[in-house]
């Protein structure tokens, strides 16, 4: 390929996913998306029989600013003839493997995405943004819409150990291994340690000697979804948050950590009558130990077995447990893509390397205004704790082609928040009329 493009994406997730989902009612924009793999999987490793979203299924990749776009999860039900059956069902929740399979039946009918297709560097020279990759992309485009997904997180003490014994959750469900007759550790106390542990303690992969979760939380947290708790997830407070001072938003990002990273309330219920029927009614079960509030600091060991040494944060003791297998249900971090390492040195990033996104999620960077480069998923600390979640995947795609075409391709100004988190945007009349001010401000250029 050697073309000159509007917008090239890095990246197809379900962020890159639901923009090149609205861009495909948007005429004259001429956009394309490049993944390295060869087709879109959406974290297989953690497809647990089961599991469920913690997202509902209307906040999908257009439904919340476009319902009448073809890419919608009903729209997925319909085609797919499952509709009268789903409702039917009176699922709480999404079963996650449903869901993943919406999002790569969209993926599989946009044109605009070409998987299998790598970018490796990313320059800039008087034609706009070139792309390179061994194999793989070879065009120019005047914008960047950046969107590579998290990196997993090792902590420091357990890098060098990683491998076949030590594993991060990210490969659970694809790698195969038994621990049967072995001690196994899971370190992580949120929703996918939880899931996890049940996983192990029912036997699906062979029955262990001892199954030991250690966390540094207090306790196994619940994730908090209550009415007003998920008001973090609106487009009112997203903008009240970007307005704050710099300064003030990792505090407030570190309070909202059980908003979007706690185990959901069905999934501990699950487990405290899992632990009941083990502990009282099935003599007949794996022996366990949950250890809430340990920080382990340090790790050893070779072929055989594992020591880890911990702190416990209840009674200030020191501790350690021996294993033969780990599990590392660590999370993930942010780290800017290596792609675009030839541009570092050119963004406007913050003291933990995140960029300093302006409200429409551009980079602010030293080069021509009229190339702009947008980052998804990399906003945790401008706009919040909604950044790194499904909640507001399709607003926040709306409002970068609403910048990107300079006009208000779609309206990204729903009803405000019943809470007043600061100074409020002018509010719309019941009728919908178009409020111009957002338009104005998300105004930066025309493609």
């Amino acid at each position: 390929m050697n073309d000159r493009l509007d917008l090239a994406g890095i990246g197809i997730g379900p962020f890159n996913l639901s923009l090149a989902a609205l861009l495909s009612k948007v005429p004259h924009c001429r956009a394309r998306f490049f993944e390295r793999r060869n087709s879109f999987n959406w974290h297989p490793g953690m497809m647990l029989p089961g599991t469920q979203m913690q997202t509902s299924y209307l906040k999908d990749l257009v439904t919340p600013i476009d319902p009448s776009n073809s890419y919608g999860f009903l729209s997925y039900l319909v085609k797919k003839g499952r509709f009268y059956r789903f409702i039917n069902a009176e699922y709480p929740r999404v079963r996650r493997i449903e869901f993943a399979d919406y999002l790569r039946w969209a993926a599989e009918q946009l044109p605009s995405l070409s998987f299998g297709t790598a970018v490796d560097s990313v320059a800039f020279d008087t034609h706009g943004f070139g792309l390179r990759g061994d194999g793989g992309a070879n065009v120019h485009s005047r914008h960047l819409v950046v969107a590579t997904g998290m990196k997993l997180n090792i902590p420091a003490w357990v890098e060098r150990y990683v491998g076949d014994n030590c594993l991060h959750s990210h490969h659970y469900v694809g790698s195969e291994f038994s621990v049967a007759g072995k001690r196994v550790a899971i370190i992580g106390g949120g929703q996918s340690g939880a899931e996890i542990f049940l996983d192990l303690m029912a036997g699906n992969r062979g029955r262990a000697e001892k199954i030991v979760w250690l966390s540094r939380r207090q306790n196994l947290d619940p994730l908090d979804e209550t009415a007003f708790i998920n008001e973090y997830f609106t487009p009112h407070y997203v903008r009240n948050f970007h307005r704050l001072p710099e300064a003030r938003k990792p505090p407030i990002v570190s309070s909202h950590k059980l908003t979007g990273d706690g185990v959901s309330p069905a999934t501990l219920q699950a487990l405290s009558q899992y632990l009941y029927d083990s502990d009282f009614l099935d003599c007949d079960t794996t022996p366990y130990a949950i250890l809430p509030n340990r920080e382990v600091h340090l790790m050893s060991g070779g072929k055989n077995a594992f020591h880890l040494y911990m702190r416990n944060g209840f009674n200030h003791t020191d501790e350690s447990v021996v294993v033969d297998k780990i599990i590392l249900a660590t999370g993930y971090r942010y780290q800017l893509p290596e792609c675009l390492m030839p541009l570092r040195g050119r963004l406007d990033l913050d003291a933990d390397g995140l960029p300093r996104l302006t409200e429409d999620y551009r980079v602010p960077w030293d080069g021509p205004a009229e190339h702009r480069i947008y980052m998804q998923n990399a906003g945790r600390n401008s706009h919040g704790v909604a950044d790194a979640q499904l909640s507001l995947a399709a607003w926040r795609s709306a409002i970068i082609i609403n910048s990107l075409m300079e006009e208000a391709i779609y309206d990204v100004d729903p009803c405000p928040s019943p809470l007043q988190w600061g100074e409020d945007y002018p509010a719309k009349t019941q009728t919908g009329s178009e409020n111009q001010d957002t338009a104005t401000l998300l105004r930066v250029g025309r493609v």
